[in-house]
């Protein structure tokens, strides 16, 4: 198996940073107890408060895909529905 390694930038409209960071929040200590993960890391920027990035390591795609159908995820899409500008995933592996 391949380990994966993923980028997820999320930015939460102007009026909804507070709302979408406590939703982010609310994914951490579920998904770290996941099966297959590896890291779950949430930042934010320091100059644009509204843009959030998770950085994520998985042990293998599979794994990860299994998290990326969990209730959690779902009901965090359901209660920030709206309230995202912009949401851009990447799978990345890591080379060095």
């Amino acid at each position: 198996m391949t380990a994966l390694t993923i980028v997820a930038n999320i930015v939460a409209n102007e009026d909804k940073i507070e709302l979408v960071k406590a939703e982010l929040l609310k994914l951490i200590d579920t998904t770290r107890a996941e099966t297959g993960c590896i890291n779950y890391d949430l930042h934010q920027d320091n100059e644009n408060p509204a843009h959030f990035m998770f950085y994520e390591n998985w042990e293998s795609r599979e794994l990860w895909q299994i998290h990326m159908g969990n209730t959690h995820l779902a009901e965090y899409m359901t209660a920030t529905e709206g309230c995202v500008a912009s949401f851009v995933l990447n799978e990345m592996t890591k080379l060095a």
